[in-house]
């Protein structure tokens, strides 16, 4: 069977073979740190970032497999991606296995019992195994069969393992997330093009997945890990409601919530338009309070400083306007499936003492959900030596649609 790896760029891994086994060394020194022998990971953004596989496959269970005593992964997932495997990753072909269907949504075995097949052949049955417990894409059942067949082994958590290695971006990945930033904005555009009275919210959210899968002419998107989050009227005082069939009116706010993607690697980005020509002045002071705090937190950011330190800039400013922001205002991002493209790992919050580093990556969005209206705006940007970099480029203010 074909290996796809050295054939052009459209159907192989993303990234060069060396910067793949940086990841892998980097993860093999972590789990040492952490006394883990081997790692099994459930996360479709971790398979992607240690082996380069991209399919969507992750509704079944599949793995990638490390060990500190074997030099390349094992990709472990159904019989039939293990084509798209060999298509997407950069590893070689006896390390990839495919489970055959009997094992898919059966009562009567599970795919971890495979996988603990697998384990036994490589004689790994004695080792401190780290499992991703905290993780939408691992079951109880996948934990009490792996723990049934494998009772020699000690289990550990280790759900952040991998994506604390994911913490500091590469250049290529930069790369990937400023091209993001770019389809960002056209998406961003497009958006507000379409809001206008008598459109159909449907519509407009149809207009915005168009251009986020055409992206630009020099390079086409992806699907990003959450799909646009346009809510409207007294729905802008709540995050994460995405829209209805009803057509816009007149006289109300509409919230942004949209992102560019580009191989898997995402630039969130959130605005705010109001549909008319005379905003009510609450909704007005909101906005201009809200974008003259993230610009004060954005210059305020520096290598060295702490998360807590981050959010805090903003806690203070808000509050010399009487107002308060209970929820984090920003989280670390890049890489990611759905159904989120948060890394889970730091957060701009009170208490977290992540210190910054030139190459990390943030989504800080500064959402004002009010009792009955609210404002968003939001920026994504990573650490340079000397400050931050945003990577779309866009206007922040309240926008007026007629």
């Amino acid at each position: 069977m074909v290996n796809c790896y050295h054939k052009t760029r459209g159907t192989m891994a993303v990234f060069e073979k060396t910067e793949y086994q940086e990841r892998i060394n980097n993860t093999k020194h972590s789990m040492a740190e952490q006394g883990v022998d081997m790692v099994i990971t459930s996360d479709p953004a971790n398979m992607n970032y240690l082996t380069g596989y991209d399919g969507w496959s992750f509704y079944v269970p599949q793995v990638v497999i490390i060990s500190l005593d074997k030099e390349e992964p094992i990709w472990i997932g159904r019989e039939m991606d293990v084509n798209g495997a060999k298509c997407t990753a950069f590893l070689n072909q006896n390390n990839l296995w495919g489970y055959p269907d009997d094992y898919v949504q059966t009562p009567l075995k599970h795919p971890m019992n495979f996988v603990a097949d697998i384990i036994k052949k490589e004689g790994w049955t004695r080792k401190v195994i780290g499992i991703d417990m905290d993780t939408y894409y691992f079951s109880p059942r996948a934990f009490y069969v792996l723990k049934k067949e494998l009772q020699n082994s000690k289990f550990v958590d280790t759900s952040l393992l991998v994506n604390w290695v994911r913490l500091i971006k590469s250049e290529s990945e930069i790369l990937l997330m400023k091209q993001a930033g770019k389809i960002a904005e056209k998406v961003m555009h497009t958006a507000l093009d379409k809001i206008h009275s008598g459109v159909r919210e449907c519509d407009a959210v149809a207009s915005v997945f168009q251009a986020q899968v055409s992206g630009l002419s020099e390079f086409g998107g992806d699907y990003p890990a959450i799909v646009p989050m346009m809510p409207t009227g007294e729905k802008t005082s709540a995050p994460h409601l995405t829209w209805t069939d009803e057509p816009y009116k007149t006289d109300q706010a509409v919230n942004l919530e949209l992102a560019g993607c580009r191989n898997r690697y995402h630039c969130p980005i959130a605005r705010t338009a109001f549909i008319g020509k005379n905003p009510p002045a609450k909704l007005e002071n909101i906005a201009k309070v809200t974008v003259e705090g993230i610009n004060l937190t954005l210059d305020g950011i520096k290598p060295g400083l702490h998360c807590e330190d981050v959010e805090m800039i903003w806690r203070q400013f808000l509050a010399k306007h009487g107002l308060e922001k209970k929820s984090r205002i920003g989280y670390s991002m890049g890489l990611n499936y759905p159904p989120d493209w948060g890394e889970h790992t730091a957060s701009l919050r009170p208490n977290d003492k992540t210190v910054l580093q030139p190459g990390m990556t943030f989504h800080m969005i500064l959402g004002m959900w009010m009792e009955s209206y609210g404002f968003e705006c939001s920026e994504s940007f990573y650490v340079t030596e000397n400050g931050v970099e945003t990577f779309a480029k866009f206007d922040r203010k309240l926008f007026i649609r007629d």
